[in-house]
């Protein structure tokens, strides 16, 4: 590698995103803690170059909401200080997304930069180092020459960490820099001057020993300063840029653009699937070990191809891609978390963001109810997809249970529950099994149990004769009348999927083909999406007839008080979804006992430890007693209203 000097070409560069569905208390926080301190600083060392990538989310934020910081972007970029990175507009996974999405969200981005900085991008920043060799053509394609990956991932490749590389895909070429993770987490604990002296002469050292010639090219986004423990933020990165420009005898800051121009004889190399840090795995990986993300991701795919076959409205199309991109951020799919897969609140904008691009796909006033055969979840095996006006319901033959239920009106997935939850989920339970004892999950602790929802259930008919959509599913008991080693193995059970305009209708149907009386319990689960737990967003209401409606509680259901949640013979239970103001009433032809329960997740996001919120789980409780031979029949109605 050649360049045109010998001192060590550091590039310094400022990165930040919030994801797309976040409330202004995070925009303000990264505002406060990471953008104004090291700007304004920046500012006053105009000698010193830098690079910064902003996603789009964030940028049109600021220029919303503090436009007198992105003024300051303005004016360092026109005096050639600092150099925009382009990439995804709403900073995607970009390994996973479809193809048109990549060079969509990147062009969008790359429009924006161009139309307020003035200047078209030639780099790119590739969100959580998230790499694949094939992303080579399509950053090649946008215009992009160069991208950042993480010095361990340049270690995988067997390539110098300290040294620029060239990537090949399919004909196009871009150059590589690696990115010095270690001297980005040094310089939370040692001045900048000291470090950079350090490396240089450690750098030295090994350039003599080995006889190479050249410059070593470094590149850091530091997210933080050494401080002192009392200074401010603003203090701490003032001596920063101080000690960096004290340091012009040996480190000379570049613009990566300037420097890709002028580097010759870079060595080609092969980095495998990754990302940059060390305890995450690549986004394949977790879409895969992760249910929620998985379901995601099918959602983003599937809907993506509704997108693509809007034909004849170029522009509904257009609007309906950038509605999809906003569910794609790279929080949902690289890392769990506050900031990550467990926030309620970011899955729910993303889910609203695949909705709102369904909406757009179905022209007003023609949409035909539909029931299709369809591999959702891309797992080998097929899902049966219900399509109404208001209503989408998925359904899956693990368990028979409904894994996706839209409400269109509102652009909401009440089944978007965190982990591996759905609705309809069947378990038959001992006879005399209280209400105040249902627990969520596989009911493993109760002996004597038997949890279906891992239980394949086979197809038995499809009806979509008149505008009536019904599935019906059925789980057999094998010849001799009774599953080995299975509590309740001689039970068999059909249950009839029914979706019409605003409710989905379970209609079950318990058949004893033992050669005795059978005592049991029948608790089918259902797992729903709400926007908080406590009153301000949700209220349960337990309705029997001829009563007046009875509040559950007045706020969240404690673990600590097992009986908040608990109804006693109702004929059904109404939520109140306050934010979304919509009522959904679940209602039986059978009297039945129940629980509701709030479903936290457990987090420790580096010391911040706590519990998120993910769903409510409502769990009626029925008491059989069926003949041998005979069967028992119920039918559980969910209805939507606004």
């Amino acid at each position: 590698m050649k360049t045109s000097n010998s001192k060590i070409s550091l590039v310094l560069g400022s990165h930040a995103h919030v994801p797309y569905g976040a409330d202004s208390t995070e925009f303000e926080h990264v505002y406060a803690s990471v953008l104004r301190p090291f700007l304004t600083s920046l500012y006053r060392y105009p000698r010193i170059q830098a690079v910064f990538h902003y996603s789009g989310v964030l940028l049109h934020w600021i220029e919303r909401t503090h436009h007198e910081l992105f003024m300051l972007i303005e004016d360092m970029v026109t005096r050639k200080q600092v150099e925009m990175l382009g990439g995804g507009f709403y900073e995607p996974i970009l390994p996973i997304i479809p193809p048109q999405d990549k060079i969509g969200q990147m062009e969008l981005l790359t429009t924006y930069i161009r139309r307020q900085f003035g200047r078209r991008p030639l780099g790119c920043w590739v969100p959580e180092y998230a790499w694949e060799q094939g992303l080579v053509s399509s950053l090649a394609s946008c215009g992009m020459g160069f991208t950042f990956l993480g010095e361990r991932q340049f270690a995988q490749a067997g390539a110098p960490v300290d040294v620029p590389c060239i990537c090949e895909d399919q004909g196009k070429l871009i150059t590589v820099f690696p990115v010095s993770q270690s001297l980005e987490a040094s310089l939370a604990k040692k001045s900048v001057s000291a470090l950079l002296e350090d490396f240089s002469r450690a750098r030295m050292k090994s350039m003599r020993a080995q006889g190479e010639t050249g410059d070593t090219v470094v590149s850091i986004f530091p997210g933080k300063a050494v401080s002192d423990g009392e200074g401010s933020l603003d203090q701490a990165w003032n001596r920063f840029f101080e000690e960096l420009s004290l340091c012009e005898n040996f480190v000379e800051t570049v613009s990566p653009g300037k420097l890709f121009k002028r580097l010759k004889g870079l060595r080609k190399v092969y980095i495998p699937d990754s990302v940059g840090d060390k305890e995450s795995v690549p986004a394949r990986r977790f879409i895969i070990e992760q249910p929620e993300a998985g379901r995601l991701y099918s959602k983003m795919i599937f809907t993506n191809m509704l997108v693509s076959h809007v034909r004849g409205d170029k522009s509904r199309r257009d609007s309906a891609y950038e509605e999809l991109w906003k569910a794609q951020g790279s929080a949902l799919f690289c890392r769990t978390g506050k900031r990550g897969l467990h926030d309620n609140t970011l899955r729910s904008a993303a889910y609203g963001a695949i909705l709102g691009a369904e909406r757009i796909t179905r022209e007003s006033g023609k949409f035909e109810p539909s029931l299709l055969c369809f591999d959702f979840d891309l797992d080998g095996e097929t899902e049966w997809l219900f399509h109404e006006a208001k209503l989408n319901c998925y359904v899956k033959s693990r368990g028979g249970r409904i894994f996706e239920l839209d409400y269109l009106p509102k652009i909401w997935n009440y089944l978007d529950t965190g982990g591996d939850r759905a609705a309809f989920i069947d378990r038959l339970l001992p006879a005399g099994t209280k209400a105040e004892s249902l627990e969520t999950g596989t009911c493993s602790a109760t002996e004597g149990a038997r949890f279906c929802g891992n239980e394949h259930y086979e197809l038995g008919d499809i009806d979509k004769v008149r505008r009536k959509l019904r599935l019906v599913l059925q789980k057999n008991s094998p010849v001799g009348g009774r599953q080995p080693d299975t509590p309740f193995g001689f039970m068999e059970i059909e249950k009839k999927i029914a979706l019409r305009k605003d409710a989905v209708t379970v209609r079950y149907s318990l058949a004893n083909r033992g050669t005795e009386k059978a005592d049991l319990c029948f608790s089918p689960e259902i797992d729903l999406s709400l926007p908080g737990e406590t009153d301000a967003f949700t209220r349960f209401y337990a309705c029997k007839s001829g009563e007046a409606d009875r509040l559950l509680s007045g706020s969240a259901f404690p673990s600590g008080a097992p009986a908040s949640g608990t109804v006693l013979t109702v004929d059904g239970v109404k939520i109140h979804d306050i934010k979304n103001e919509v009522q959904l009433t679940l209602s039986a032809n059978k009297s039945f006992d129940g629980r509701v329960l709030p479903v936290f997740v457990s987090v420790d996001d580096g010391g911040d430890s706590g519990k998120l919120f993910q769903a409510f789980c409502v769990m009626p409780l029925f008491h059989v007693s069926v003949a041998a031979g005979k069967t028992w029949d119920t039918e559980l109605t969910l209805r939507f209203s606004h």
